[in-house]
């Protein structure tokens, strides 16, 4: 079965000398117009009867716009499809007592399967004339799991609630103060509960054009949760978090019952602990997407991650493994500079941090709660903040990716990013857009991108796998120890998902306090006895995966989670 996708937002024709496409088909040369101009968009259209799939259309375009791929008869039609070469779904997620979780890369369909199962949007089973009977789409669905279901939601006897992945846009659609909003949204009456499960407290009297990121995510999340309903559908809540307010939140979800949860999460350690069973997605971003057999948590995330569905005998991509460490020998990276304990006081919030050093090649995690001074020590690091003190001149240069990227109305190829970066981000294709117009994936790439390609005495990335589904952030890690080492140099990461400092860091500075009131860091530890630190704080303990070696959170009050409290391990590094 052969499929031609052209991504609409890649594709500009104008740019790549008006159809380069069309004029390198050489069966449109031959006389069979299987490609062409669609009027209507502007952009190519190519039939799926008549392309030989040669593939050299999708080899000459230069944005990588154009997808022919053959799949596998088996796979059947799509359950839903958007428009001529547009995107397709094969399969939906099953609903199951307990919570569903959706794992896979970015633009396979996780968000439209939501969405389908909301009621927000009706499959049309790949036909793109007039509009699909329900009794067709339930006959599709005949005899699986899934069929009542639909039934259900056909006849309009399910509510489903649906939190959105992108919360930065809610102020625009959503006004007035957070107390007010909570409320209308408790029809079940028991928002008080949530809100301080949530820690929602200080934010009740500020309206929405006031709230910051993570309170915008808590937000939503409550309103999501306060509502009747029978279905309840979560898109990536645990972004702006951190990692004590994401565990905060798996416990809530949790703890819902009566209701069919789903649940989209990139950061692997929260998915692991929130759900009771996985679908796996795969296929190719905005070219097709494919649901797996529902699995058990564990094996569906270590299948995911070995990249091959044993009940299906598909092996979709090359396996990720976790490599378990021993205890670093920190000789052979040298000191690269030493700084001393510094203190800055604000109006209403202060940091402590003690002395320490930065070895190279050296990756540093910096872990703690969400305003407790992490930013704030690195730019007295690089000079942008004075201690008190007086200013401490460390005669460092700092290259600093910051936590929330404002794009300037300019082309990705006008900043200065060294071609082989390029090429190692995968941002080649991104070069004619502007950054305006670029997805908060993208966005994120081309500023580390640009990040490193500075020359710079250390490195410093906040928050660098925002936006990035599960398998970006695990090549960005590859990426930066490959840099690290291969330029002996110094990096700085600054992260909420546990999974990614874990993966990466020769060492961990560890920061505790009361969020926006003080904060406080001893000197970097070494990465078992920094993790422990943290866990503790964040009242969780960690084992490893025997399979995988990936870290996974013990479910509270777990035999494992009982053992490893009474001889004070929370992490088994």
């Amino acid at each position: 079965m052969r499929i031609a996708v052209v991504d609409f937002e890649r594709c500009r024709p104008k740019d790549c000398g008006n159809f380069l496409c069309v004029r390198v088909c050489p069966v449109l040369k031959a006389g069979v117009e299987c490609i062409g101009e669609n009027k209507e968009t502007g952009k190519p259209f190519i039939s799926e009867e008549l392309c030989t799939g040669c593939g050299i259309c999708p080899k000459k375009c230069p944005f990588q716009a154009i997808t022919i791929i053959n799949l596998p008869e088996s796979i059947g039609d799509p359950v839903h499809r958007f428009g001529l070469n547009g995107f397709r779904l094969h399969n939906l997620p099953t609903p199951k007592e307990g919570i569903v979780g959706l794992v896979g890369a970015n633009g396979i369909g996780k968000s439209t399967a939501l969405k389908i199962l909301s009621g927000e949007l009706k499959p049309n089973l790949g036909f793109l004339e007039g509009e699909v009977d329900w009794r067709r789409i339930i006959e599709r669905f005949r005899g699986q799991e899934i069929q009542n279901y639909l039934e259900q939601l056909s006849a309009k006897n399910i509510k489903a609630v649906y939190k959105p992945q992108y919360v930065d846009s809610l102020p625009k659609h959503v006004k007035g103060k957070v107390r007010a909003i909570l409320k209308k949204a408790d029809e079940e009456g028991r928002m008080d509960s949530i809100v301080d499960q949530l820690d929602l407290g200080s934010a009740l009297d500020k309206s929405m054009d006031e709230l910051s990121g993570g309170e915008l995510q808590r937000v939503a999340v409550a309103a999501a949760l306060g509502r009747k309903s029978d279905v309840v559908l979560l898109d990536e809540p645990s972004s702006y978090l951190d990692v004590k307010e994401r565990l905060k939140l798996a416990r809530l979800v949790r703890a819902q019952e009566g209701k069919n949860v789903f649940v989209v999460e990139h950061d692997l350690v929260v998915l692991d602990y929130l759900s009771d069973w996985v679908h796996v997605f795969f296929g190719e971003h905005g070219v097709y997407g494919i649901v797996s057999n529902s699995l058990g948590v564990r094996a569906g995330i270590n299948e995911y991650l070995s990249g091959f569905l044993t009940s299906e005998n598909m092996r979709f991509r090359q396996s990720i493994k976790f490599e378990v460490r021993p205890p670093k020998d920190s000789t052979h990276r040298v000191v690269r500079f030493e700084y001393p304990s510094m203190s800055k006081t604000y109006d209403g919030f202060s940091v402590d941090v003690g002395a320490g050093v930065i070895r190279a090649p050296e990756i540093l995690g910096i872990l703690g709660p969400n305003a407790t001074g992490k930013t704030t020590f690195v730019k007295m690091l690089a000079g942008a903040v004075k201690p008190d003190g007086g200013e401490v001149d460390l005669g460092l240069s700092v290259s600093y990716k910051p936590q929330y990227i404002q794009p300037q109305d300019m082309p990705v190829a006008a900043l200065r990013i060294k071609e082989d970066l390029k090429t190692l981000f995968g941002i080649n294709y991104l070069l004619e857009r502007n950054l305006t117009e670029l997805s908060g994936g993208e966005l994120q790439k081309v500023a580390v991108a640009e990040c490193l390609s500075k020359q710079a005495d250390v490195y410093l990335l906040d928050e660098p796998s925002a936006y990035l589904d599960i398998e970006e952030r695990l090549k960005l890690a590859k990426h930066l120890k490959r840099f690290a080492y291969e330029n002996a140099t110094s990096i700085m990461v600054v992260d909420h998902d546990i999974l990614l400092i874990d993966y990466l860091s020769d060492a961990l500075l560890v920061f505790e306090g009361e969020a926006g009131v003080s904060g406080r860091a001893q000197a970097p530890l070494p990465p078992r006895e920094g993790m422990n630190l943290f866990l503790k704080q964040m009242d969780v303990t960690f084992r490893r995966d025997p399979d995988t070696g990936r870290p996974r959170a013990n479910k509270p009050g777990s035999v494992k989670d009982r053992e490893q409290r009474a001889a004070g391990e929370y992490y088994y590094g």
